[in-house]
């Protein structure tokens, strides 16, 4: 057996192994959670453990509520930002910012987190003398924030592989700068930014301690849309509660059915985003 036969089965092992780990927490995450997957469950109104009602419709809303605002901040700022460094930055200046902006995702989330509590909700509290700080809008900041990278990445990336030739011809049938970024570059990059957005998405429902620590988390939630009011979403209300949960109750298997549900909904997400990135390749 020479060297690259050794590097060949290395790798298949190293692949294996990945798709057992990824097969056992699914088959596990289903195991536990199907206990509890029925209507009354996952549109029940009322989540109280202690009174033994596990209705999380509420929690769900909230929770893609919370993701679409964040979704929406991040895009107003991120888009831009990936236009500029697409179309108008040089390149000295883009070595600079890219770099600078894709640390970001090396931040820890507990991080990002104490930030938005330390500085974040003192600020909300003060512009909102109603609220207590910590809130949806809060907590939808600091998910856009988190989420900025992954939408100025792929959404620059989509940008950048708009051939060259569309903007050349553009420019010299007389059309502005602008109006070839806005009638040319942009429709024929939205695939790949619409796969952005829906990846950015995704990483703001899943998101768990930055969350946790700035969006209230009130022990009986309810289904708002209004930014001011404190919300749970279901990883806050997995981490705040499987600590205490009595193992192989019905709380418990609660809790594995938010997992399961947070589960399909980010897995569908993947599914949309590529969807998105390979329906119109240049």
């Amino acid at each position: 057996m020479d060297r690259e036969d050794i590097i060949e089965k290395l790798l298949l092992v190293c692949a294996s192994a990945s798709t057992i780990v990824i097969f056992l927490i699914v088959y596990y995450l289903f195991k536990n959670g199907v206990h509890v997957l029925s209507w009354d469950f996952v549109f029940g109104m009322t989540y109280n453990p202690g009174t033994d009602q596990f209705g999380i419709f509420p929690i769900i809303v909230t929770n893609f509520t919370t993701a679409f605002y964040s979704l929406l901040i991040a895009t107003i700022i991120g888009l831009p930002t990936a236009i500029f460094l697409s179309e108008y930055s040089p390149f000295w200046l883009r070595n600079i910012i890219k770099p600078l902006i894709e640390v970001i995702v090396g931040i820890p989330s507990v991080v990002i987190g104490f930030w938005g509590l330390i500085v974040l909700v003192p600020i909300i509290r003060n512009v909102f003398p109603t609220t207590q700080g910590q809130s949806m809008l809060t907590g939808s900041i600091v998910l856009a924030f988190m989420t900025l990278p992954t939408l100025i990445s792929l959404s620059e990336d989509s940008l950048r592989a708009v051939p060259r030739a569309y903007r050349e011809a553009s420019l010299a049938l007389g059309a502005t700068r602008w109006q070839t970024i806005t009638k040319v570059i942009l429709p024929s990059a939205s695939s790949g930014i619409r796969a952005a957005m829906v990846l950015a998405m995704g990483r703001a429902v899943g998101e768990t301690m930055a969350a946790l620590m700035v969006i209230g988390n009130p022990y009986i939630p309810w289904i708002t849309v209004n930014p001011l009011e404190i919300v749970r979403t279901l990883p806050t209300t997995i981490a705040l509660e499987f600590g205490y949960v009595e193992f192989y109750s019905t709380h418990y298997y609660a809790l594995f059915g938010m997992g399961l549900i947070l589960f399909i909904s980010v897995f569908f997400m993947n599914l949309v985003a590529t969807y998105f990135s390979g329906r119109h390749k240049l």
